[in-house]
């Protein structure tokens, strides 16, 4: 069988050895998402069956549509949890405050971190980073199988939705063939395509289709219509009967018409903004235009969070970086 991390793989068995007897904690990002998740369970089912003691922590709860993921797997906040007793290991978290800042404080030195964002610098003892695979759970599932360690049907689940979100469903351009050979791999452990898109894509509230409504009238067009940006105003989750978890997946709205290269959706909260973009080239570099305000990602998907901001202050701030962005990539062509 073909090696897909020849550089990972024998690193991360060396961490299984380092971690042997242990209590692990598997720790996951804030607001988590279909990779986050599955690559969470994912590895919390391995460790497990190899005998360790497992927690899973994210600083928010499970999403509706991926509580199927989880099984017997329970999940904590990290309140009150003994965290002096338990290892480390971080997945899908571009930097160390991604978890949240509880989270972060409890486990100052992880042991571990897997993560596939091009922001992610290297945070815990032992880093296994790879910004050319599509989803964190792309290299997870490539280092389970490297290393031989079983796969049950479950865990198989769990890593294809984690690449098969992170990819948005084998579309975006960070689909690789060995994105395919996984998945095929992980299909022959018992993942299943049609239960996994039912879950994640035919099981919608009526909230969140009114907050798809209010988002998609609110879309604007800059720049001569290659910037389109949508808003989520402080308050309308009440309004519509959604939640914040609703608008997994909204942002790529933004960049589906014709002529638009990068697309943007502004959250207004009570204690600031929270931003995502997306683009259609990594040359736009995404992740440079969110490290201007703190955040990172991707060069064609990526994040940010500024506290005490409102929409009114921070949309022309973002949109004059933007412009500046789409100025900088035409004249280097």
């Amino acid at each position: 069988m073909e090696t897909f991390y020849p550089d990972l793989s024998p690193r991360f068995a060396g961490l299984l050895n380092e971690l042997s007897g242990r209590k692990i904690a598997v720790i996951g990002h804030a607001r988590p998402d279909g990779d986050c998740i599955g690559s969470q369970v994912a590895l919390a089912r391995v460790l497990r069956a190899r005998g360790h003691e497992v927690a899973c922590l994210n600083a928010d709860p499970v999403p509706r549509r991926l509580r199927f993921l989880a099984g017997d797997l329970a999940f904590a906040t990290g309140a009150g949890f003994p965290a002096q007793d338990y290892a480390a290991v971080f997945v899908d978290c571009a930097d160390h405050g991604r978890a949240g800042q509880q989270i972060r404080a409890l486990f100052p030195a992880p042991a571990g971190a897997i993560d596939h964002h091009l922001s992610n610098g290297g945070f815990a003892r032992n880093n296994f980073i790879d910004s050319g695979s599509a989803a964190t759970a792309e290299i997870l599932a490539g280092m389970l199988l490297d290393n031989g360690l079983p796969i049950d049907p479950l865990t198989a689940q769990n890593l294809y939705v984690g690449i098969l979100t992170d990819t948005g469903q084998f579309r975006f351009n960070s689909t690789s063939r060995r994105t395919f050979l996984l998945a095929a791999e992980l299909l022959a452990r018992g993942a299943r395509p049609s239960a996994a898109g039912f879950e994640l894509y035919e099981r919608e509230t009526p909230g969140k289709l009114a907050l798809l409504q209010r988002f998609l009238a609110s879309l604007r067009f800059e720049c001569g219509g290659r910037v389109c940006i949508g808003q989520l105003p402080d308050g309308i989750f009440a309004q519509t009967g959604s939640l914040p978890e609703d608008t997994e997946g909204m942002v790529d709205y933004t960049r589906v018409t014709d002529g638009v290269d990068i697309g943007a959706l502004i959250e207004e909260r009570s204690d600031g903004i929270k931003a995502s973009l997306r683009a259609k080239d990594p040359a736009y570099r995404l992740d440079l235009v969110a490290g201007r305000f703190g955040g990172g990602g991707h060069a064609c998907a990526a994040g940010l969070n500024v506290p005490g901001e409102q929409i009114a202050t921070f949309y022309p701030r973002l949109l004059a970086v933007l412009a500046e962005q789409l100025r900088a990539v035409d004249a280097g062509r």
